[in-house]
């Protein structure tokens, strides 16, 4: 009995939760790790080798265990090359930021949010009729 009102709790908190904000299509992509990097190739290699193996979980172990294994010299260019991926995408973010995303906030109409002015907005028209 205790598990199904436990379960009917948490039903009640799941349909309180709100739809997610929509993301923004322009917003540059966060970059991959150094482990990300050595992976792009690792797979190319591990599938040449074993073409037989479709699973993705076997083939993300072995590049974890060889990941592992390589000394910090051999991570290096892995390492390197994350690290430029990483200068370009907060090149880009900077840049991003800086452009005005076009809401009234932005454009420094109103310190007021949007449901604040639609608010306004039809109070006005129902005073004017």
């Amino acid at each position: 009995m205790k598990s199904r009102a436990r379960s009917s709790s948490g039903d009640s908190r799941l349909s309180v939760r709100k739809t997610k904000a929509e993301k923004d299509p322009n917003k540059p992509k966060r970059p991959p790790s150094a482990f990300f990097v050595f992976m792009e190739g690792f797979r190319k290699d591990y599938k040449e080798k074993h073409p037989n193996v479709k699973q993705v979980s076997v083939i993300g172990k072995a590049g974890g265990d060889k990941w592992k294994s390589l000394s910090d010299a051999e991570k290096a260019p892995f390492v390197a090359k994350a690290e430029k991926l990483k200068a370009e995408y907060n090149k880009k973010m900077g840049t991003y930021n800086k452009k005005p995303s076009g809401g009234p906030a932005a454009s420094g109409d109103s310190d007021k949010s949007k449901s604040e002015v639609n608010d306004e907005d039809e109070g006005s028209v129902e005073g004017d009729e």
